[in-house]
């Protein structure tokens, strides 16, 4: 159970994960208020629930303005007794560039604790968490800030086939990860049927992956790039997010 949760912040995260060579559009992809919510399913049975959303606020980093953002993660009420989950993730973004300043995180699963908080320097590419100073990029993400950076990337033209890499910090590491654009398709949910484009996320095999465990996911084919669905193989059977809820979208 442990490892089934543990994919949960992982394919929230992915959902961010495209690259910044791409070209940005002019208005973001999102706006305060927007709520977006899921559900994590292993096989038939409901395990996890996220929210994720912008929030307004008057705070200011280096004199800009930013958006907040605020990721929580939670066991459905059926799994709190076997292994109980609150995780909250909160990312504060300039309002142009989309580039993160500040990012904390509040990991409570069973009896294990994590709180971090991690300064983003963009310009001397420096990443401060509890650990040390890190070496980033040119542009370095945390989980969160990816997630909406790469729906604000212009994906008109893109071709089957391209591959893409974003740097994020991650677990007092800075890493890169690559996608692939496999193409469009059609995706059932629970607002109705979608026009999707396709990705292919990279895995690393380890303790919830096998070796070669392909992870999927399904972004809405609009000016919204809202992620609908994303399915992964784990070591036994295959997790499933899915997007439930939708409110306060820009478009």
């Amino acid at each position: 159970m442990k490892r089934l949760l543990l994919v949960l912040p992982l394919v929230l995260w992915i959902t961010g994960t495209f690259s910044q060579s791409l070209d940005y559009r002019k208005e973001p992809a999102f706006k305060p208020g927007e709520e977006l919510r899921y559900r994590l399913r292993y096989g038939f049975i409901t395990a996890a629930e996220a929210t994720i959303s912008v929030l307004a606020t008057d705070l200011k980093f280096d004199n800009r303005s930013v958006y907040h953002l605020l990721a929580q993660g939670r066991t459905a009420a059926s799994f709190n007794l076997f292994y109980k989950v609150r995780n909250r993730y909160d990312s504060y973004i300039d309002q142009t560039t989309l580039l993160p300043y500040l990012y904390t995180e509040n990991i409570r699963e069973a009896n294990y604790r994590r709180q971090d908080r991690v300064r983003f320097n963009q310009q001397t590419k420096k990443v401060t968490g509890k650990k040390g100073t890190f070496n980033g990029k040119d542009k370095t993400f945390d989980l969160v800030s990816a997630f909406y950076f790469a729906r604000s990337l212009d994906l008109a033209g893109i071709k089957v086939g391209t591959v893409f890499s974003l740097p994020y910090f991650l677990d007092d590491e800075v890493s890169e990860l690559k996608v692939t654009y496999v193409g469009k398709e059609q995706v059932k949910t629970a607002l109705g049927t979608i026009n999707c484009l396709k990705f292919n996320p990279s895995i690393k095999p380890g303790r919830i992956f096998k070796k070669d465990s392909k992870l999927y996911l399904w972004i809405t084919d609009d000016g919204n790039r809202i992620p609908v669905k994303a399915q992964v193989e784990i070591l036994v059977g295959s997790v499933t997010l899915e997007l439930t809820s939708a409110k306060g979208l820009r478009y």
